[in-house]
């Protein structure tokens, strides 16, 4: 069997048991998509990220993101998870660049008081409606925004609305792949949210950071300001730092280290 270097990480969380689980494995070279697939269901997390040295010399690392399902453009917690556990490996390193398949080379900082930073596009939306969705939601929709990769806005008036959501996950399943973003203003945060994505075999997400960067443009003109903080208001919970740099979205915050180890795979 040949081993590959495994951690579990809980992401923008500061304990145990909170923010976002995601799997991070580092390859020696890429495996084939099928196993890469096998592997990301087997860890049964919303994302397991895999990363390679990058070859090309243009970036520090490629990286991957597989949920158990398929493989995805964007993953905002397992790339800050990825950077968490590089940092560790290497601790004089202040900053990685990843090269991903269809999201572009992102960036990952490391800040201050275990804080760390990573730089996603900009998810843009426009004014839509949706009002089969905004029903199976639940709650009373003031506006739907939308954007033609899956990820739609849905406003709320109140951060007790956002908690009180019961959706109807096996009808929003059947729409498709989408991220259906709930959010409102917060009450202890500026912001606050709760993702769901049943189409993609998660119905919950615990804390989304590509739902943030749709949420950052988003707010960031309604607030009035570049910068804000945000709590994704799932079961485990998770606070970020929100902040618009022109068309990069910098999201903040800590991470875990839950588990140290090795996956085995039969050797080719």
């Amino acid at each position: 069997m040949t081993p590959i270097p495994y951690w579990h990480v809980d992401a923008f969380a500061n304990r145990l048991f909170a923010g976002n689980q995601a799997a991070v494995m580092i390859l020696d070279a890429w495996l084939p998509d099928t196993v890469l697939q096998a592997i990301a269901a087997e860890n049964n997390f919303a994302e397991t990220a895999f990363l390679v040295k990058d070859a090309s010399g243009e970036t520090d690392w490629e990286l991957r993101w597989f949920t158990p399902e398929f493989e995805i453009r964007l993953c905002g917690h397992a790339t800050l998870a990825s950077g968490h556990i590089l940092c560790a490996l290497d601790p004089e390193k202040e900053e990685l660049r990843f090269r991903t398949r269809k999201a572009g080379i992102l960036t990952f900082r490391r800040g201050e008081a275990g804080l760390y930073e990573i730089g996603l596009p900009v998810i843009a939306t426009q004014p839509d409606e949706w009002a089969e969705a905004a029903g199976l939601l639940g709650g009373a929709v003031q506006g739907v925004w939308s954007n033609p990769d899956l990820y739609t806005i849905f406003l709320f008036g109140s951060e007790a609305e956002i908690r009180a959501l019961r959706p109807d996950f096996q009808k929003l399943a059947r729409l498709g792949a989408h991220q259906f973003i709930c959010t409102a203003p917060g009450e202890a945060y500026d912001v606050v949210s709760r993702v769901f994505v049943p189409g993609g075999g998660i119905d919950e997400d615990s804390v989304t950071g590509s739902a943030h960067a749709a949420l950052t443009p988003f707010w960031a003109h309604r607030l009035g300001r570049d910068s804000f903080t945000a709590h994704q208001a799932s079961a485990r919970g998770g606070d970020l730092t929100c902040r618009l740099d022109g068309d990069t979205v910098w999201l903040g915050g800590p991470c875990v280290t839950v588990v140290d180890g090795r996956f085995y795979i039969p050797e080719e």
